[in-house]
């Protein structure tokens, strides 16, 4: 059976911001996310911190997560492997979908899953 569920899971007295997603390492483009999965494949996970792109700076990062980023590099270290994955949410400033990232080297996308309908403040 396959599934494509974001299971979301939100204190917001905590600050817990813990879901399971489906992430696919090194991927190149957004369309690279978007696929059908066994629900066992996907990894527990933390947002660490939420980063809202212009419309043509998100556009870029969906089509090249190849390229480094400095916005990236710039909150890495929030960010880490383990049991839970602890990762940043990407996404176009008034979207609700998005990118969630664990970056690799500071600046590069390690592993990433696509979300969609999400709200993080």
């Amino acid at each position: 059976m396959l599934f494509m569920v974001i299971q979301y899971n939100h204190n917001f007295n905590t600050g817990e911001n813990k879901m399971k997603a489906f992430f696919i390492h090194n991927p190149r483009r957004i369309e690279d996310l978007r696929k059908p999965h066994l629900i066992e494949e996907e990894y527990e996970c933390e947002i660490v911190k939420k980063i809202e792109l212009t419309s043509i700076d998100y556009e870029n990062f969906i089509t090249d997560m190849y390229a480094d980023r400095q916005f990236i590099e710039n909150n890495s270290e929030l960010c880490s492997e383990g049991k839970v994955l602890r990762c940043l949410f990407i996404c176009q400033n008034g979207n609700s979908d998005g990118i969630l990232v664990v970056p690799e080297y500071t600046s590069f996308v390690k592993m990433a899953a696509y979300i969609q309908e999400f709200d993080i403040s």
